[in-house]
């Protein structure tokens, strides 16, 4: 059935948007901050939110779907990928810029069935941009059809990465080891706007040609993923192998040409996969 999954899309597209609107409006009232795994791994009562608004309204509406979502597994929930239709959320891409109104903030929704990604939703709700995906069915921005740049030469790049929330030191060196290893290829310029699937949006549709980060998540990659392919571009490991949702790491690029060159410079550090066993507190 080509349309099975339409009602689940149009429902994300729906849903995102009235996330939107509760973060904007959150914008204009007091931000209480909490942080997560460290002082700079910060969350939101407008996170929490926005997710609950997301999940709740989805569970109404599709009761045998299941989920991952940001804050979900991050109160505790564990982190598993099954065959069964999916829904993978991330409430507020891009919590520091939110919390500092820096103006990249997005609503993400991925959904895989049998582990495979179908659609991906990303509503830039700042920027009032909605971003969507459907598997064979091409990607877009508010209707208008995107397509990934035609650049195949490295040295005409614009790159796009993030530097994370983790301030151990020897990982800080490889990341700026990495960054100034591309600078010097050399690249057009290197990029950051603080929201992984901002920045996978802006691949998708020609802005920049790559993005690359080790210490994302599935949730803030799964509805890029899609959007991403859909236009026309690539995703791969950091190592150049296929591209892991779970894995933590990720490129994604207009080409595997691009991709390719990417992956010789960036130095590998360790992150725990998203679907590694838990210890029970």
């Amino acid at each position: 059935m080509a349309d099975q999954w339409q009602e689940s899309f149009d429902h994300a597209v729906a849903v995102a948007r009235k996330a939107g609107e509760v973060i904007r409006d959150a914008l204009q009232n007091n931000v209480k901050i909490m942080t997560k795994s460290s002082s700079v791994d910060l969350v939101t009562q407008t996170d929490q939110m926005v997710e609950k608004i997301i999940i709740s309204s989805v569970k109404e509406k599709f009761p045998s779907h299941s989920f991952i979502g940001e804050e979900s597994v991050a109160a505790g929930q564990p982190c598993v990928f099954t065959d069964n239709p999916t829904w993978i959320v991330d409430p507020v891409d891009g919590t520091t810029n939110f919390v500092h109104g820096f103006p990249f903030v997005a609503v993400s929704i991925g959904f895989a069935v049998n582990k495979e990604l179908e659609f991906g939703v990303v509503y830039s709700c700042l920027e009032d941009k909605m971003y969507t995906g459907r598997k064979g069915k091409g990607a877009f921005c508010d209707g208008e059809r995107l397509q990934v740049s035609d650049v195949t030469e490295i040295r005409k790049t614009m790159i796009i990465s993030e530097l994370g929330s983790n301030r151990d030191k020897e990982t800080v060196t490889k990341i700026f080891s990495t960054m100034q290893k591309i600078l010097c290829i050399p690249v057009h310029g290197l990029r950051g706007s603080g929201t992984a699937a901002t920045n996978m949006c802006l691949v998708a549709s020609g802005a920049v040609e790559a993005f690359f980060e080790i210490g994302i998540h599935c949730w803030d990659v799964a509805a890029g993923a899609v959007i991403v392919t859909e236009a026309g571009g690539v995703l791969m490991d950091v190592d150049g192998g296929p591209f892991d949702l779970m894995s933590r790491r990720m490129v994604s690029a207009n080409n595997k040409t691009i991709a390719d060159r990417l992956v010789k410079e960036i130095d590998i550090f360790p992150a725990e996969r998203d679907d590694a066993p838990r210890e029970k507190k």
